[in-house]
């Protein structure tokens, strides 16, 4: 079987920043991208061949799509569960599972791939939607889990850790950190310890739900831990932090201070004491010492948070979100993020006083005064910064970021 993400049109451009640098199935909601959680749930069903991505033409260097004889279109912005797989997994050819006349999943047959794929994507997405419509269709009437907005990344972190905690335990031994200083509440299955861990004199509370430690992460002294929450893979928790109930710490990135249900992506830090709460954190991003975000309004009014499709401010109807930060973007010590702030990628932020609610792409400064942040000289930072961790920055990740820079005054123009 061959596996296809499909990013919807209308979910693609709701899920901006986050999806101007990656398709809708590399988004992190619990303690695994979207495309993993397909990946784990449906291989009882299938031996998947590949997975792919239909996605913006721009992005297809990165992520191409790749097409067999007997593909399988997921939505990639439905989480699975084993229920869904299973409907999934029992459809035919040329049949389609769809829900309120969104399609969830479809079995396409690889000459119909073939001649929509190769079109790209502006060209062929809304052809293939089309085509597919036209399937036999098949009614799922259960509850469905949709990663439609940027809040509901957050939202749905915490059933997402546990769901996805009874996926990667199951048949598996939680390792002995064999630290007589580390504190454990609540039941032991509830925690889960990878191979070459480190937790010292720390607290674990796993009593309002499950908490998992990835491979070679590390929880130093004092870090007081609140389940349901995740530490992926080489990923560090510092000296003292406090990390509150609903957190996802991707892999290989640093987190200090205290942090309440908040999705790190991957590879960035905050390793210093502030607060960050109810918030969205891409790839390659880092923030100065003593940051905080604000996630509730003095009025206790429902938020409101930039929409990239709209161009205008959505209402999210919630009362708690706090910032949504797309990948490469930086700020500097003592920075001050208003209730329900965007910014988009490659951002350098500095400056006194609350930032702007919504900070487009490359931007350099604050709300006092900003420029344009030099294509050459972003291009030069995410270089030294991949160096660091002994990576180079590939020659399509930087053709993403420049296609990102020459489009960013679409960001904001037409604004409503």
């Amino acid at each position: 079987m061959n596996l296809i993400f499909f990013d919807l049109p209308s979910h693609r451009s709701h899920l901006k920043p986050f999806t101007l640098t990656r398709p809708v199935a590399a988004i992190r909601t619990g303690i695994f991208t979207l495309g993993e959680k397909w990946q784990r749930r449906l291989s009882p069903w299938y031996e998947v061949e590949a997975t792919s991505h239909f996605t913006e033409d721009y992005l297809a260097v990165r992520y191409p799509v790749r097409t067999g004889e007997d593909n399988l279109l997921v939505n990639a912005a439905v989480c699975p569960n084993d229920d869904l797989v299973s409907a999934v997994a029992s459809l035919g050819q040329d049949q389609v599972l769809v829900q309120h006349q969104q399609m969830i999943a479809a079995r396409v047959p690889g000459s119909v791939m073939r001649q929509f794929t190769t079109s790209g994507y502006e060209a062929g997405a809304s052809q293939l939607l089309a085509t597919i419509a036209s399937f036999s269709q098949r009614d799922y009437s259960a509850n469905i889990t949709r990663i439609n907005h940027l809040w509901d990344i957050f939202l749905q972190n915490g059933e997402q850790i546990s769901q996805d905690f009874s996926l990667i335990t199951q048949d598996s031994k939680s390792y002995d950190i064999g630290d007589s200083h580390t504190i454990f509440y609540g039941n032991p299955q509830d925690i889960f310890i990878e191979e070459g861990a480190s937790i010292r004199a720390s607290v674990l509370n796993a009593e309002s739900g499950p908490i998992y430690i990835g491979k070679h992460a590390t929880i130093h002294e004092n870090a007081v831990i609140k389940g349901p929450m995740a530490l992926m893979e080489g990923s560090h928790i510092n000296a003292g932090s406090k990390i509150r109930e609903a957190t996802t710490i991707g892999p290989n990135s640093k987190m200090g201070g205290e942090v309440k249900n908040v999705v790190v992506l991957g590879n960035s830090n905050k390793g210093h004491e502030g607060f960050l709460g109810n918030s969205v954190v891409g790839e390659w991003c880092n923030f100065g010492a003593d940051t905080n975000n604000s996630n509730l309004k003095n009025n206790y009014q429902p938020v409101k948070l930039w929409n990239y499709g709209t161009r205008g401010f959505e209402n999210t109807g919630e009362l708690f979100c706090g910032l949504m930060m797309g990948d490469h973007s930086k700020c500097g010590i003592n920075t001050m993020f208003n209730t329900g702030t965007v910014v988009g990628v490659s951002a350098n932020i500095f400056g006194a006083g609350y930032q702007k609610k919504f900070i487009p792409s490359f931007t350099w400064g604050g709300s006092e005064e900003s420029t344009t942040y030099r294509l050459e000289k972003a291009l030069e930072v995410a270089r030294n910064v991949l160096h660091r961790k002994g990576l180079t920055l590939a020659e399509a990740d930087s053709d993403i970021l420049k296609y990102i820079f020459e489009n960013r005054r679409y960001e904001t123009e037409n604004a409503s």
